[in-house]
């Protein structure tokens, strides 16, 4: 039986939720958060089990006018997550809007390199672009929607890609994404609404088994697996040390 916790590299969760409560999810969560607001109540945080995130949400428009790059620069070496960024073609926020912020994002990210969770939603073209104008290492592509060529170029550029309930039925995107590429996510509560009631951030099983049948392998060595990519991409960015302690200790014990 497999001893080591689930791994979600991309949930959506209350900033004030309960320590205990936490806890109990029985995983290891990266918490999303989506403004730097929402961010900052994130980081005073301290669990052990969680790596909580600073976001400007490229959907939400009260996120882009409070974006400040001083404070983003502060957060972002507070953490070693940066989540949720990124670009969405059927956000409010206008388009040069979005672009603006991530370019500041990515600015600081080349200094400061972070795991960094990236949206992509009806702009997978324009993100593929901001990556290749300021390449970043660290960079995670959750719930990719592109297309076979576009997934190519995110590979050429390093990228890896975390997996949900719903991406992992893209098997044409996993016949040519290694798997030393991929990390499970929920994207809780929008990417598991499928688990109805029992849908959790953490509770990535299902996904496991998608990816278990894929590349015949079991759910046990696909979560050993996770780990062990989770492993080369903080080494890769260089933020091990920005983990919180139990985690650091997991992956460093690979």
């Amino acid at each position: 039986m497999n001893r080591q916790p689930a791994l979600d590299l991309h949930a959506h969760m209350d900033v004030a939720i309960a320590p205990a409560e936490l806890r109990q999810l029985g995983a290891v969560v990266f918490c999303a958060t989506r403004s730097l607001d929402e961010a900052g109540a994130a980081l005073a945080r301290h669990d052990e089990q969680a790596v909580w995130g600073v976001g400007c949400h490229p959907g939400l428009v009260g996120a882009h006018k409070a974006f400040d790059r001083g404070r983003f620069a502060e957060f972002v070496r507070r953490t070693a997550f940066v989540s949720e960024v990124g670009l969405d073609g059927g956000s409010r926020v206008p388009m040069a809007v979005q672009q603006t912020t991530l370019t500041a994002v990515l600015a600081e990210l080349q200094d400061v390199p972070r795991i960094t969770s990236l949206h992509s939603y009806k702009a997978t073209d324009l993100v593929i672009e901001a990556l290749e104008v300021q390449p970043i290492s660290g960079a995670v592509l959750h719930w990719w929607l592109g297309d076979l060529s576009q997934t190519r170029r995110a590979l050429e550029l390093g990228c890896f890609f975390s997996i949900n309930a719903s991406s992992i039925r893209r098997t044409d995107l996993l016949d040519i994404i290694p798997l030393d590429r991929l990390l499970t996510e929920t994207d809780h509560p929008f990417g598991d609404r499928r688990g109805g009631r029992s849908a959790r951030p953490g509770l990535v099983a299902a996904v496991e088994r998608g990816l278990a049948q894929h590349y015949t392998k079991t759910p046990d060595s696909i979560r050993i697996r996770m780990w062990d990519n989770l492993a080369r991409l903080a080494t890769e960015a260089g933020c091990m040390a920005v983990l919180p302690r139990a985690i650091r200790l997991q992956l460093m014990a690979r």
